[in-house]
């Protein structure tokens, strides 16, 4: 299973990411390049404490739903971002195309970076409590989703 845990996985993710350019065509979704972009960069940040996500109530354990939805290989399907990571409404909106790639670059590449018992985010809306691992493991598979989204 890809993980940003495996330095092989993690540079491949920051080739394709610098092969977006901001025309490249959207094969789904409403996100353009750049917009992705900055969502990845909040995302990242969100994972690393940097832009802590608002819980909304406690945090639900799923285990069934976090195994099938990381580990098992089922392509994602497309879902709306929360608000704090959309940059259509209170994310991060694009300014400087090379700097919000570096910023997305760096967030990837921070998570991947961290150690095993890392003091990431507690967890995900969907998936409930993550671990680092876990969080290594999403990392891959959402940036991998939306550079598919732009065939990348």
């Amino acid at each position: 299973m890809k993980t940003v845990a495996d330095p092989g996985v993690t540079a491949s993710l920051v080739a394709r990411l610098r092969r977006l350019r901001p025309d490249s065509p959207r094969r789904w979704g409403t996100l353009t390049p750049q917009e992705m972009l900055c969502h990845l960069g909040d995302t990242s940040e969100g994972v690393l404490g940097e832009r802590p996500k608002p819980l909304r109530g406690p945090l639900r354990d799923r285990p069934l739903l976090k195994l099938a939805g990381l580990w098992f290989p089922f392509p994602w399907r497309g879902r709306s971002a929360g608000a704090w990571n959309d940059p259509h409404r209170e994310g991060t909106r694009p300014s400087d195309f090379e700097r919000d790639r570096e910023r997305a670059i760096r967030g990837v590449e921070s998570i991947a970076r961290s150690p095993e018992h890392a003091e990431l985010a507690p967890g995900h809306g969907i998936f409930g409590a993550m671990s680092s691992r876990d969080w290594k493991r999403y990392t891959y598979r959402h940036t991998h989703y939306h550079l598919r989204q732009f065939g990348l």
